[in-house]
């Protein structure tokens, strides 16, 4: 079985890979099933029955939603953590254990880098 998958978009992931689904962070999860190749696990939500499977590509390119983008820069998952801090969707624990998992550096609005355990403190900065 292929280590990646090809999104609709075009991108190659892997299940390392942080992607944006239906406009939420994703992981790929491969299947060892007669009935689904596999599955897409929400970063935070993962294995908590909310994982969506696919029985092969042609199904996830279905379902593709113009809020689905695959793989983000650093700046632009960013942008989307500024996006859920203001969303009433997501709650503050949420957004932070995202914040963590999420390949960018990122602070919420309004925080003070330059106190203690800021990313600034971080850096030695």
């Amino acid at each position: 079985m292929s280590e990646t998958l090809e999104l609709p978009n075009g991108d190659e992931v892997s299940p390392d890979d942080v992607f944006l689904y239906n406009d939420y962070p994703y992981r790929l999860v491969w299947l060892d099933s007669e009935t689904h190749a596999f599955e897409l696990s929400p970063l935070y939500w993962g294995d908590s029955g909310m994982d969506i499977p696919f029985r092969d590509r042609e199904a996830l390119v279905d379902q593709w939603e113009s809020d689905s983008r695959g793989l983000l820069s650093a700046e632009e998952w960013a942008g989307w953590l500024d996006d859920a801090t203001a969303d009433p969707r997501f709650g503050e624990e949420e957004v932070a254990e995202l914040a963590a998992e999420l390949p960018t550096e990122w602070e919420p609005p309004g925080s003070d880098s330059s106190s203690t355990g800021g990313l600034r403190d971080k850096l030695g900065l």
